[in-house]
C-alpha cells in the first residue's frame, strides 16, 4: 500500500481536515497535501510514523504493554496531585459547567447530534431554543445536562452502583423521548455499521447483573477495568436506545468513584472510538481501548489544571460565565 493511499484511509477514520493531518504529523499544510496528492513522498522518519498511524487507526497496531503501563502510571499520579477531584470540580462552578457543557456537546455529537457547542451552550445555561434545530436534539442535551448532574451530586466512592442506578442514568437521557426511558429492551437490536452481537434480550437481565457485580469489583487498573467493563456494557445493549450516552456516563462515574476525572471523549474522535471499541468487542483486545482511554482521560485532566479552563461564553457572544 503506498503512502498516498494509508494517508487517505488515516484521513477518512479520524475525520481529520488536511489542516489537522499536516498538525498531527507535525508539517506544513503544503507538505502534506503534496504526500497525500502522491507528488513527493515523506522522509524515512515520517514514513515510519505514517506507517503506526495507520496501523493505529485501522486496528492493526500492538500497543508495547510497557508503553501502555507508563500512559497509566501518568494518570495515577496526577491522581495523586488531585486528592479530591469530586469535590474539587463541584467547589468550582466554572469548571463543573466546563465539564458539563464538554461532556453533553461531544456525547451528544457522537450520537449523530448536529448542535454545535455554542448551541448547546445556549440550550442547557440558558434555556435558550436555537432556530432550525429539533425539539429532539433540545430535549437531548437538557437531558444529559440533568443526568451529568444527577451522576456528580450521587458518587460516592464507598458506595457500589446498582442496576437501578444505570436504569436511573437511562431514564434521565431519555426523558420524554421514548416511552420506554429506564427500561431495558424487550426486542432484539443490531449495533448499526459493525458486526458485533448484542445479546438476546432475554439474558439482559443476567447480565446486567453480572456486569455490576464486576463494576463494583474495586480492581488496580482503573482505565483497563474501565474499559472492559464499557465494551461488555455496550455489546449487552440493555437498551432499545441511548447505549452509548448512559455507557459513557456509567464510566465517567467508575472513574470519578477512584478519583479520575471523567473521559472525555471528543466527537472528533468517533471513527476511532467505535473501531477501538469494535476490536475489543470481536476479539478481546482492550489494549487499543485503553490507551485511547488514557488519553480521554488526560483531556479531563487539562481542564483541571488550566486556571482558565472554565468556557467563557461571552466571547462567543452567548454567557458569560465568570472563572474562579
Amino acid at each position: 500500500m503506498t503512502i498516498k493511499q494509508k494517508l487517505i484511509i488515516i484521513n477518512k477514520e479520524q475525520g481529520l481536515t488536511q489542516e489537522k493531518l499536516a498538525a498531527l504529523l507535525d508539517v506544513s499544510f503544503a507538505t502534506a497535501n503534496s504526500w497525500l496528492n502522491g507528488r513527493s513522498l515523506p522522509r524515512p522518519s515520517k514514513q515510519q510514523l505514517i506507517d503506526e498511524l495507520y496501523k493505529k487507526v485501522t486496528g492493526q497496531a500492538q500497543i508495547p504493554v510497557s508503553e501502555l503501563a507508563a500512559q497509566k502510571e501518568l494518570l495515577a499520579k496526577k491522581t495523586r496531585q488531585f486528592p479530591k477531584i469530586l469535590e474539587y470540580i463541584m467547589s468550582r462552578p466554572d469548571l463543573f459547567d466546563q465539564f458539563v457543557l464538554s461532556l453533553t456537546y461531544h456525547s451528544n455529537s457522537l450520537e449523530g447530534s448536529s448542535l454545535t457547542e455554542n448551541d448547546t451552550a445556549a440550550i442547557i445555561f440558558d434555556n435558550v431554543a436555537i432556530p432550525h434545530k429539533s425539539v429532539i436534539e433540545h430535549l437531548e442535551a437538557k437531558n444529559h445536562q440533568t443526568a451529568l448532574e444527577y451522576l456528580f451530586s450521587t458518587v460516592k466512592p464507598a458506595e457500589h452502583l446498582s442496576e437501578e442506578y444505570i436504569l436511573k442514568l437511562h431514564s434521565l437521557i431519555m426523558n420524554s423521548i421514548r416511552a420506554d426511558a429506564g427500561f431495558y429492551r424487550n426486542h432484539g437490536v443490531r449495533i448499526v455499521g459493525t458486526n458485533v452481537p448484542t445479546a438476546n434480550y432475554v439474558k439482559i437481565p443476567t447480565l446486567m447483573a453480572e456486569l455490576v457485580a464486576d463494576i463494583n469489583h474495586k480492581e488496580k487498573d482503573v482505565i483497563g477495568h474501565c474499559a472492559r467493563v464499557h465494551s461488555r456494557f455496550e455489546q449487552i445493549h440493555p437498551f432499545a436506545d441511548g447505549n452509548g450516552r448512559v455507557g459513557r456516563l456509567l464510566m465517567h462515574s467508575m472513574l470519578l468513584r477512584r478519583n479520575y476525572p471523567p473521559a472525555l471523549i471528543k466527537q472528533d474522535q468517533k471513527r476511532a472510538y467505535n473501531q477501538y471499541l469494535n476490536k475489543a468487542q470481536m476479539s478481546g483486545e482492550n489494549s487499543l481501548l485503553e490507551i485511547f482511554l488514557c488519553e480521554a482521560v488526560a483531556f479531563s485532566f487539562d481542564l483541571l489544571r488550566d486556571p482558565k479552563s472554565a468556557w467563557v461564553l461571552a466571547k462567543n457572544g452567548t454567557r458569560n460565565r465568570k472563572t474562579g
